[in-house]
């Protein structure tokens, strides 16, 4: 099976040849006129090497640092002015006498040409000292290029060695330049030190006798106590809130109310006034002057306890919280020794509060102890920073006279940190003009790889699917389900120039519209009745796949009706051998509003009906929206047994969309070569993003797709075998075969399926 990579440039070659060949030919051509250019003068390169190099002795890690760094050299260097313009002035100095500013502008000049043509090729490991560096020259004669090469690595040798020496000479400048200011900051910080010991050493003494220490360890001991004896109380309160049932605050008001003889003499009466009432409301009504009377007694009373209670607590019932007559009364229940136990709590929470007070108290003088205390080493650290100061100035003092002594040392051993290892040295240099055939086969070759790269970049860039198999895998990215892959057809059964149709009943193309047909009746819970096919753009074949998926349906047994809402298309029914009414596009409304007059029987199909489209209508809107398109598609759907609705593109207009709420759901057809990547995914995001808006329907709104047009193997039936075709063997062939194996209608005529899709 072909690729899809490779059916897709096939079909980009046959569509854009010419910009292949255009190519090819553009590049013989200048291939050709390279090839037929004058013969140039030979170019001489000169190739000197330089050597890294080092002393033989050395005493100084000065001189040692030196040749490392100098073996850092980079082309920039080796190629500064302080290199090409002495190289350019000795150059210069043989030719005829110059004035000074000539002479001055020559050398400039060449100075620059050397920069720019000089070619300095470093190695890829500076620090080898057996790598080697390579000066290039180019130039028509031999000996200039020589020349200048050996006159440019003199002077890279003699600018290594001034560069060597001006860093050692610079370094011993700078230290000599830093030593006098780092001897006097030596001498300021130890007369610092001097000073500060004389000034304060007897206090740093008087200061370790000992006594802070142990008043700090006092005071921990005294908090530990404290703490010892809190928890004791925590504990002796918590075992009696379990008792009790109650927290501090509770037992306060508790302990208070049940000790007032006035709340315990109401509650004697309240009790008193309840026990009465439940006698009396067993044999009287609540109207009862009693009961009446004895109900104002017991508010007056419970209004007199809520007051009392107010009084107890203080604030003269202010301050005091406000509390039910029922709470009041849980809350004075307290017999005698509840009320000792809440007492007990009560002075338990009071020395609790005491003893935390008596430990903050503690913790506070230990701060300040632990505070005066820190103050005493200051004098000490400081001593000791001072003593610091002074070692670190003393060490750098040393080190600079060290390193000071060790650069004038290294001033008798260093030298440059290049040598010429080879004088330069050309070669014999050949013409460079390739041979016309050369060069005409090397731009064939080239011509090929940019026609055909220039072909694929066209493909891609085209913005179309070139293969079925690129269709599908964009329809399962948007998890369109895909209902069949229909092959593309190129022998048909009908005659004349109307649409052609799969008519026999032996047609092999009617096996896939039969599947299709299958799968349309596993959608859903409801079988799918009335199917309308669209699709993104023109030119897909969806008025083909709906006659087509008529003819199948009517070919099963099953009572079918086409119905063509394309109103903005000429008709279609002359493929089937019918004729459409003339006059339904003057009376569009009365035409489909008589179901009598606008359905017809297809003659050559048994089952079939047609409802065929009155033409190109200025209000085609209009009438897909009227009451008599709608009452035609809910007569049809109770006649028939099946309904397939053929509508206009998405991209021309709103037809489909308009219909859809008339039917079951919509599929949409998509063709390979004519099918814009773009278009299908935005019209499959359209259809997918109003599924959740018909929430009334038995199917999903848009029901699947249909890829229309696929080079898939095609059977032809005969009586003694079967011949499997692929659609690249169709063809005059394929015209063949249908001539000799099919069944013969009485004026064949073969035609693509290209003549007449929309």
């Amino acid at each position: 099976m072909t690729l899809s990579v490779v059916k897709r440039y096939l079909i980009a070659f046959d569509q854009y040849k010419w910009v292949g060949l255009a190519t090819l030919a553009v590049t013989v051509g200048v291939s050709g006129v390279v090839a037929v250019q004058p013969k140039a003068a030979p170019v001489y390169t000169a190739i000197g090497t330089l050597a890294y190099d080092r002393p033989s002795v050395i005493f100084s890690s000065t001189t040692t640092k030196i040749q490392q760094e100098g073996q850092e050299i980079t082309k920039d260097m080796l190629l500064d002015t302080r290199v090409v313009k002495p190289a350019a002035q000795k150059l210069i100095q043989p030719e005829q006498k110059l004035n000074k500013k000539e002479a001055a502008e020559k050398v400039q000049a060449l100075a620059k040409k050397l920069a720019k043509d000089v070619q300095v090729k470093m190695p890829s490991k500076n620090n080898d000292p057996s790598a080697l560096i390579q000066v290039l020259y180019k130039n028509t004669d031999r000996k200039q290029a020589e020349a200048v090469v050996k006159t440019l690595m003199n002077e890279m040798v003699e600018y290594s060695k001034t560069f060597n020496t001006s860093r050692l000479r610079a370094t011993i400048t700078q230290i000599n330049q830093r030593l006098p200011k780092v001897t006097q900051e030596l001498r300021e910080t130890e007369a610092k030190l001097e000073s500060y010991e004389k000034r304060e050493g007897t206090s740093i003494l008087a200061a370790q006798s000992g006594a802070l220490p142990q008043a700090i360890t006092s005071s921990q001991q005294q908090q530990r106590q404290l703490r010892v004896q809190l928890g004791g109380i925590e504990a002796q309160i918590n075992s009696l809130q379990d008792r009790l049932g109650l927290n501090v605050e509770q037992a306060y008001v508790a302990q208070a109310l049940s000790a007032d003889p006035i709340i315990a003499q109401l509650r004697v009466q309240l009790f008193s006034i309840e026990s009465q009432l439940k006698i009396l409301r067993s044999d009287l009504q609540e109207e009862h002057p009693k009961i009446v009377e004895l109900l104002k007694q017991k508010l007056a009373f419970e209004q007199q306890l809520q007051q009392r209670q107010s009084e107890v607590l203080g604030g003269n019932g202010v301050a005091a919280p406000l509390r039910s007559a029922d709470r009041i009364r849980v809350d004075s229940s307290l017999d005698p020794a509840r009320q000792q136990l809440a007492q007990t709590l009560i002075g338990l929470q009071t020395q609790r509060d005491t003893v935390q007070q008596q430990l903050q108290g503690i913790e506070k003088t230990e701060k300040e102890l632990r505070r005066e205390h820190a103050t005493i080493p200051n004098k000490q650290l400081e001593q000791a920073r001072l003593a610091q100061q002074v070692a670190f100035k003393k060490a750098l003092y040393d080190k600079m006279q060290s390193a000071l002594v060790d650069a004038e040392a290294a001033v008798a051993e260093t030298t440059g940190s290049l040598r010429i290892a080879q004088l330069p040295q050309t070669d014999d240099v050949e013409s460079n003009k390739r041979g016309l055939p050369v060069m005409l086969a090397v731009g064939g070759f080239v011509g090929l790889l940019l026609g055909g790269g220039l072909i694929f970049l066209l493909g891609m860039l085209n913005g179309k699917f070139y293969s079925w198999e690129e269709v599908r895998a964009a329809l399962v990215e948007k998890e369109v389900p895909i209902l069949a892959v229909l092959p593309e057809v190129t022998v048909f059964d009908s005659y004349g120039d109307e649409m052609p149709l799969a008519l026999e009943v032996n047609s092999p193309y009617l096996e896939f519209y039969e599947r299709l047909r299958t799968n349309l009746r596993r959608i859903g819970n409801k079988p799918v009745k009335v199917v309308l096919l669209t699709s993104a753009a023109p030119l897909e074949g969806k008025s083909f796949s709906a006659y087509n998926l008529a003819i199948a349906s009517a070919r099963s047994g099953k009572r079918t009706l086409l119905i063509e809402a394309d109103l903005r298309s000429p008709s279609n029914v002359e493929s089937l051998k019918i004729a459409a009414d003339p006059l339904a596009t003057v009376e569009p409304l009365h035409y489909y509003g008589n179901i009598s007059e606008c359905v017809l029987l297809v003659p050559e199909v048994e089952n079939l009906y047609v409802v065929p489209s009155p033409g190109f209508l200025r209000q085609a809107s209009a009438v897909l929206e009227s009451s008599e398109m709608r009452r035609l598609f809910e007569d049809v759907r109770n006649r028939f047994d099946f309904v397939v609705v053929d509508s206009p593109a998405l991209s021309e207009c709103n037809d489909a969309l308009t219909l859809e709420p008339y039917t079951d759901g919509i599929i949409l057809v998509a063709r390979p070569g004519y099918t814009l990547s773009s278009m299908l995914s935005e019209a499959a995001d359209q259809l997918l993003e109003s599924e959740d808006e018909e929430s009334n329907k038995s199917g999903p709104r848009l029901l699947g797709a249909i890829i229309n047009g696929a080079d898939i193997p095609v059977k032809f039936r005969t009586d003694l075998h079967e011949l499997e075709l692929p659609l690249s063997a169709i063809g005059d062939r394929a015209i063949e075969v249908r001539s000799r194996q099919l069944p013969q209608p009485s004026k064949p005529k073969n035609k693509a399926i290209n003549s007449k899709l929309r």
